[in-house]
């Protein structure tokens, strides 16, 4: 039963522990979502579960979590319209032939890398998974790079506009595209193998959507922008949620629909800035702090106990980095970048933040990722972002 009591008192210890740790994080040099991510971490059975239960088990009961995750889930489709909203693949041409070399590299490299590690891992920590299922949602989380955090850690080392600065975030678009795309395949294909519509019924629904979503709303929503831009929030909110309902009864994740509304938005800078406003404030302050909560109240460190587990974690973090630094390191090289910034460019592409957690939140939700792998594609997420600065620094790429 929901008690509001309880719920009140979960968004007061949430919030501040995730502005707490974030903050420091920040004072570390690191991305504020690098501490958020950990603010979850600890306040789930990892540490506050360990070192407190009861006041984990009165705080965090079972019977709470469900409304957790449904307002996190809010939160997560403001978060997905907004990458839409700010998607320009325009930026892939105009970056020149190093990201279009490299932006595939980086994609293919690491999701074959990922294919191969999941054939070495399912049978001891996910053997009851479809081998096949596994397998493309363990290479789709190794082949993502977190386009809202590049973006920020290059605003914020003041390599914006930078020669690496616009492949890293030309790359890191066609990334983003790519991710949310294989994403709506996979969860098509995990969910007709477990007797949802069929696969083949839920492609031609989502292509026939994204069709209709991305020529037919955009005129229209235009008109209604301009007849009254007062009203530009709410029509973003009821386009982004309608557009989420389709695509979850098509049978892809609802954050497909999310993103291709935002995708669907007219481009206009006042527009786009005053949904920016509008949307973000409560979404980075009350909301993503729920899902790193729930994400941390998923997880527990106590799952990879024994040599095997550390080593399977170690071999997934391998082909992480191996396949989207070193890949995309190689890439950039091939086309002429010096290695220094080929280096800067790959540490960059390495990051994943917010937006791994989604998709491994998707494989939880899906019964695809086991608790004990959810557990290590988490802490690879947090390894891979928080490297990030360390390394551009020691490359002499950013502020100290």
């Amino acid at each position: 039963m929901f008690d509001p009591e309880r719920f009140l008192v979960q968004l007061v210890v949430i919030i501040a522990a995730s502005r707490a740790v974030g903050w420091v994080a920040a004072r570390l040099g690191q991305p504020r979502v690098v501490g958020e991510i950990t603010a979850g971490i600890l306040l789930g059975p990892s540490l506050l579960g360990l070192l407190a239960p009861r006041l984990s088990a009165w705080l965090f009961p079972p019977a709470t979590f469900p409304v957790l995750l449904a307002v996190s889930h809010l939160g997560l489709f403001f978060f997905m319209f907004l990458v839409g909203l700010h998607l320009d693949l325009g930026m892939l041409r105009a970056s020149g032939r190093t990201a279009l070399v490299t932006s595939p590299v980086s994609i293919v490299v690491p999701l074959g890398l990922g294919l191969a590690v999941a054939g070495r891992i399912r049978p001891r920590f996910a053997p009851e998974v479809s081998p096949v299922a596994f397998a493309l949602f363990l290479g789709l989380a190794l082949s993502v790079t977190a386009f809202p955090v590049l973006a920020r850690i290059l605003e914020e080392r003041g390599l914006t506009r930078t020669r690496i600065g616009v492949v890293a975030i030309a790359c890191a678009a066609v990334d983003d595209v790519s991710a949310w795309c294989l994403l709506a395949g996979v969860t098509a294909y995990v969910r007709a193998a477990t007797g949802g519509a069929s696969f083949v019924r839920t492609v031609v629904l989502l292509v026939a959507f994204a069709a209709i979503a991305l020529t037919l709303l955009p005129p229209v929503l235009k008109r209604m922008v301009s007849r009254s831009p007062a009203a530009s929030l709410p029509v973003a909110v009821v386009c982004l949620l309608g557009c989420a309902a389709v695509t979850e009864a098509i049978g892809v994740h609802a954050l497909f629909g999310a993103f291709l509304a935002g995708i669907a938005m007219p481009r206009r800078d006042d527009l786009r800035q005053g949904l920016e406003v509008s949307l973000e404030a409560v979404t980075s302050v009350v909301l993503l702090p729920l899902f790193f909560a729930s994400t941390g109240l998923r997880l527990d460190v106590g799952w990879l106990q024994g040599a095997a587990a550390w080593s399977a974690f170690g071999l997934i973090l391998l082909a992480a980095v191996g396949g989207k630094l070193v890949g995309s390191m190689l890439a950039a090289r091939a086309t002429g970048m010096d290695w220094r910034e080929a280096a800067g460019l790959g540490v960059l592409l390495n990051t994943r933040g917010l937006v791994e957690l989604v998709i491994l939140g998707a494989g939880l939700e899906l019964g695809v990722l086991t608790p004990p792998v959810y557990t290590m594609m988490v802490l690879m997420a947090l390894v891979t972002t928080a490297m990030a600065t360390p390394l551009l620094q020691a490359l002499a790429l950013a502020r100290r």
